[in-house]
């Protein structure tokens, strides 16, 4: 997602560095007590409070020489930012306006206002020990008959074996990568935007 959004802003290390510390935020120690960086357990404030702070840590970042701090940043924010899909139920909200006749994942609106302030958004919450062994796939289908259904192990759209939404997720967390881009691209100077995408 992240390369298919950016590739043709960013140079190869400046890219690199972006992929990389949006994975790192998988990272065993990110993974509970952290909701904020995935939007787990209906963290859904703390996680757009995470992204605007991530901004921020962008913008700050790049009033010093150099880019690492800017692109590592920026990974941290697109790592939520692309949780929110597969985290919560907005696939699900905006799926369920079409009915039986869905548009095809490409036409996914990842920034309905009122989709992403409804009350009736949710995400998975975090029951331990249960989703902590969802992780081990041998012993995944035995964990989701223990789980309740609003859990993380069933509403995570995190692989293709959660179905057709997946794609879904996948197309609008395109989307918002590139428009988190965009609003940089906005705010930076052109000196600023010229030393974090390192072009």
């Amino acid at each position: 997602m992240t390369r298919a959004a950016l590739a043709p802003h960013f140079s190869e290390r400046a890219l690199e560095l972006i992929i990389t510390a949006n994975i790192r935020q998988d990272a065993l120690q990110n993974q509970f007590g952290h909701d904020e960086i995935h939007y787990d357990n209906n963290a859904i404030d703390a996680g757009n409070r995470y992204i605007n702070e991530q901004r921020g840590y962008v913008l700050a970042a790049l009033l010093s020489p150099g880019n690492m701090g800017a692109c590592v940043a920026f990974g941290r924010l697109l790592h939520t930012a692309q949780d929110f899909y597969a985290h919560t139920n907005y696939v699900t909200l905006w799926l369920d306006e079409y009915k039986d006749q869905p548009p095809a994942p490409p036409e996914i609106d990842p920034l309905r206002k009122d989709l992403m302030q409804s009350s009736s958004l949710h995400s998975g919450k975090i029951y331990l020990p249960w989703d902590a062994l969802y992780f081990i796939k041998p012993l995944r289908p035995l964990v989701l008959k223990l789980l309740p259904k609003d859990s993380h192990g069933w509403m995570n759209l995190d692989t293709p074996d959660q179905g057709l939404k997946f794609d879904y997720a996948i197309a609008a967390a395109t989307k918002r990568t590139a428009h988190e881009f965009d609003l940089l691209r906005k705010i930076l100077t052109p000196e600023m935007f010229a030393r974090f995408t390192n072009k």
